[in-house]
């Protein structure tokens, strides 16, 4: 079909000229559902904007602009990195006591206290353990979190927990809705960037936008090697030079914003030209932000080297470009995961005690740190009992983790374990609870950032989640 002119009918057109236009109002019902009417929006709406990534405002005041989360993925031990236990030190070699047995678990091994030391740093006091040397050093701007819990001690549902608030791969990340409901700082970089060697156990769903739109997907680096030419795939155009390439696309948008007069807007098809834009503006940005160096020999030497380091910097010069969210995997698979000998975790904070301690000292250098919320931990801890000789099994009962800047208080302890360190018995904090709280001090009311999808309304903490205030400056 076409109109007298010439010009082809759509189907939109149709349903508006059709039966005197009473199609158009089915459609409207229909487009208002998806969250696809054209418009503004604040944080939380389900609308997706022209430009998709482009800053929004929050709910509420932030306390933070932007987020970088230290993914241990594997699962560190607390009892032996943040959370000492004398008595279980001292009953070392005991049977568990009856009261301490989940009965959704069989019956573990014996005690086992820690292979290693802690000590009190800082003004605050806070114990750490002589495996984190460096970040001992920033114990004062440390809330380390010792109730954590969630709901299953298994690698792939409580890493899908940790990311997305669900144990099954069927709900978008903590990134993607933060990038949903903030957008970006940087229009020439994506919002939400993971940086991975290879991938950790489940893979991409722990990043994936799900049935929000595909915009808010992390983007995945694999930092095993640091190249700014190659660390994000065909990023340069071979064939084209720049000048070209920006023909090429003006030429599109003049034919884009022909169609646009001509049909009236279709929101998912700009929110797909935006996302090309922005991949022709990262050919230039992104090399820059990745080339680390560029940074002084100083800096460098604070970082130290290896993948995790250089991520741990790149992440600070994305933070400093205006990325809204960047994820680092301590590496591929779940490394912290040590089942055969908990001494392992030696090796694995080696790594990445110095870089994690320059991370917060670069940031608290350059002004950054009071606005960037700085995230440590994986996705559960370790049992307080052997498994085999000298090897710790998961455990999801409670755990540790830390926040470091970004409106958190800094130099506390919040909640504890028993004093075996089985389970979280004061303020304890699920997962839910975190995710509810990162997205407060982002300035999100985890209750009002919600997506309209088969007929109902989604958020990121379900029906659950409390916000810690107590931890909040």
């Amino acid at each position: 079909m076409n109109f007298p002119d010439g010009t082809p009918i759509s189907r939109r057109a149709a349903l508006g000229k059709i039966g005197g236009g009473f199609g158009s109002i089915g459609l409207a019902s229909v487009f208002a559902e998806s969250g696809l009417l054209s418009g503004s929006a604040s944080a939380g709406e389900s609308v997706v904007p022209a430009n998709p990534l482009a800053p929004r405002p929050p709910h509420f005041t932030a306390k933070a602009k932007r987020v970088i989360f230290l993914f241990m993925n594997g699962g560190p031990s607390h009892v032996d990195t943040f959370d000492p236990k004398p008595v279980l030190t001292k009953q070392s070699g005991e049977e568990t006591p009856d009261s301490f047995i989940d009965s959704r678990r069989k019956r573990n091994g014996k005690l086992m206290g820690t292979p290693f030391s802690f000590a009190k740093y800082g003004q605050s006091g806070i114990d750490v353990s002589e495996l984190f040397p460096h970040v001992a050093t920033c114990a004062d701007d440390l809330c380390v979190i010792r109730s954590m819990w969630t709901d299953n001690p298994n690698h792939e549902p409580s890493l899908l927990m940790m990311n997305s608030g669900n144990m099954q791969p069927i709900r978008p990340s903590l990134g993607s809705w933060l990038t949903f409901g903030l957008g970006s700082e940087n229009q020439n970089l994506p919002g939400f960037v993971v940086l991975c060697p290879n991938k950790p156990v489940v893979g991409p769903q722990l990043w994936s936008n799900s049935f929000l739109p595909g915009v808010y997907q992390g983007t995945h680096i694999n930092n095993k090697t640091i190249d700014p030419e190659t660390i994000i795939r065909d990023i340069r155009n071979r064939h084209l030079t720049p000048k070209a390439q920006r023909e090429q696309l003006d030429l599109l948008q003049s034919l884009n914003q022909a169609h646009l007069e001509q049909r009236g807007r279709d929101e998912p098809l700009e929110s797909r030209i935006a996302s090309l834009e922005m991949a022709y503006r990262m050919q230039f940005e992104a090399r820059e932000a990745f080339d680390i160096t560029n940074e002084s020999k100083a800096t460098r030497e604070l970082y130290g080297e290896g993948e995790f380091a250089g991520a741990c910097l790149i992440a600070r010069r994305l933070a400093e470009r205006g990325v809204r969210i960047t994820q680092i995997y301590y590496g591929a698979g779940q490394p912290w995961d040590d089942h055969a000998d908990i001494t392992k975790h030696r090796d694995h904070a080696q790594k990445s005690d110095r870089p994690v301690a320059a991370l917060l000292k670069d940031l608290k250098s350059r002004g950054m740190l009071e606005d960037t919320l700085v995230v440590w931990g994986g996705e559960f801890g370790r049992t307080p009992t052997s498994e085999g000789a000298k090897g710790r099994d998961h455990h999801a009962m409670g755990f540790t983790m830390w926040m470091a800047g970004g409106g958190i208080k800094g130099g506390m302890v919040h909640g504890a374990t028993d004093e075996l360190g089985f389970r979280a018995i004061e303020n304890r904090m699920h997962v839910h609870d975190l995710h509810a709280t990162i997205l407060h001090l982002m300035g999100l009311d985890h209750e009002k950032l919600t997506f309209r999808y088969s007929g109902r309304d989604f958020r990121l903490t379900d029906v659950h989640g409390q916000v810690a205030n107590e931890i909040l400056i």
